[in-house]
């Protein structure tokens, strides 16, 4: 039986030889196949040419080749296969991809944010993408359109009716790369129509907002949040615009008050807009669901929704729901930045949606995420019984107050010396608020149920009050 190897195409390697050297041309050959495998241009496994080709193409003898290759073998550098066949070995690359670090992988993942990575639905996916490129006309693999698939936009616009009580029309829907492309584009569209633009961020708030509307052409501004959600009275006047998370305020997980949402919209027809970032409300367990304040005053709250969440961040597919007056300039600023998003990715997840796989993926994982909270909840009351815990009505964090608690920003690298990783609310805040400073903030959707205890118990053990004898002297 021929040996695999064999049967693959070798590769085709550039080297050149200096013949006017003093070095032996041997000594060349070696230098330069070590150089390429370091550099990581010949990567683990590649099939190098046989000696007879490699000489050839060089000019030199067989022999030398033989040599090299063998000198290599005995250095580590190159695998000797059966039938002669030559490959790569394992070398650390020193420069060049072969260098790049993968993400920490921590045993123990409580970061906020993060979905339940293996629970993304491969199988229906897959499924929803041979249909895509099975069912799509010719027309679909042409330019997309900036706006995003009308298929997509259709079913997006019913889902979010149904679902968020959202006053959506396809006619008024952008696809887009997720939040922060969202943001970009409306402040980008912002700063076209009435020069640069102010923004009012919640603080504490998601990490990044800040840059992404600075890099958009915008500035921003910061508006306190409390345990009903963004002080409205303390919008910035100055700001023509306001990201909020009203559903579940990421990251301290209050719902925003009915007569703060009625004081925000009134603020905004004063000639400004909100940005509702909704962004997990899908995952509710001890409330009645809450609409989205886009139903309210759709002319007014440019509605932003995603499957980070829901699916995984990796798709970077969101929608943009427009008051009538930004469609069409958010549209050319969307056709400036990307002429539009991957069409085939957009009629996968219209498939996803039409048929049904999308909600039976939701109901599964909300009750799924129910068991996570309910498991995190009983560990803290049992390792940290002192310790106060907001936010845990829905969503997939919640926030932590232990009284004598380290610092939370000790306590995230003590917690990642023990293969644990969490989030310190100091990451979410802006300028010098500190209200919430001595919070941290766990997530408990990207980790197994079984495997919560270990992780509350090796946070508890990092978590030791202060002893009277400790204190400052």
């Amino acid at each position: 039986m021929t040996d695999l190897g064999t049967r693959m195409s070798a590769a085709e390697v550039l080297i050149s030889l200096d013949r006017c050297s003093p070095t032996p041309l041997r000594l060349q050959l070696e230098q330069r196949l070590r150089d390429l495998i370091r550099a990581g241009v010949l990567t683990a496994g590649t099939l190098l040419p046989s000696s007879r080709v490699l000489a050839a193409d060089l000019g030199v003898s067989r022999r030398l080749v033989v040599e090299v290759y063998e000198q290599l073998v005995a250095e580590g550098y190159l695998i000797s296969t059966e039938r002669c066949a030559t490959r790569v070995g394992v070398v650390a690359a020193t420069t060049g991809c072969a260098t790049t670090q993968e993400p920490w992988t921590p045993r123990y993942d409580l970061r906020p944010g993060l979905p339940a990575l293996a629970e993304f639905p491969r199988t229906a996916w897959l499924r929803a993408l041979t249909h895509a490129v099975r069912q799509a006309p010719d027309a679909a693999f042409g330019n997309p359109d900036p706006r995003g698939s009308a298929v997509l936009r259709c079913a997006v616009a019913d889902y979010l009716r149904r679902a968020r009580a959202v006053v959506a029309h396809p006619d008024r829907i952008i696809i887009c790369a997720g939040f922060t492309q969202a943001l970009s584009l409306l402040t980008s569209t912002l700063a076209t129509l009435s020069g640069r633009p102010t923004i009012a961020l919640e603080n504490p708030g998601a990490a990044g907002r800040d840059r992404t509307i600075t890099a958009a052409g915008g500035d921003w501004a910061l508006c306190p949040v409390d345990e009903h959600g963004m002080q409205i009275d303390r919008l910035p006047h100055h700001a023509q615009a306001a990201v909020v998370t009203p559903a579940h305020q990421f990251p301290l997980g209050a719902t925003l008050a009915p007569h703060r949402r009625t004081a925000l919209l009134d603020w905004a027809r004063d000639g400004r807009l909100v940005i509702e970032d909704d962004y997990d409300a899908e995952f509710r367990f001890d409330r009645q669901p809450v609409g989205a304040v886009q139903g309210l005053a759709p002319e007014h709250v440019a509605y932003v929704g995603t499957v980070s969440k829901t699916l995984s961040p990796a798709l970077r597919l969101g929608w943009l729901v427009l008051p009538s007056a930004l469609v069409d300039a958010v549209t050319q600023t969307k056709k400036a930045c990307d002429v539009g998003s991957p069409t085939l990715d957009q009629l996968a997840l219209a498939h996803l949606i039409d048929s049904g796989a999308y909600e039976r993926h939701l109901r599964r994982i909300r009750k799924q995420y129910h068991c996570h909270r309910d498991a995190l909840v009983s560990a803290l009351g049992r390792h940290l019984p002192h310790a106060e815990i907001t936010g845990v009505a829905a969503g997939i964090h919640l926030v932590v107050r232990s009284p004598g608690a380290p610092d939370p920003d000790r306590l995230v690298i003590a917690a990642a010396h023990n293969d644990l990783a969490i989030g310190s609310i100091s990451r979410f805040l802006l300028g010098e608020a500190r209200e919430h400073a001595d919070r941290i903030v766990l997530g408990y959707a990207n980790i197994r149920p079984s495997a919560i205890d270990t992780a509350v118990r090796t946070l508890a053990a990092l978590v030791r009050p202060v002893e009277p004898s400790e204190g400052g002297s």
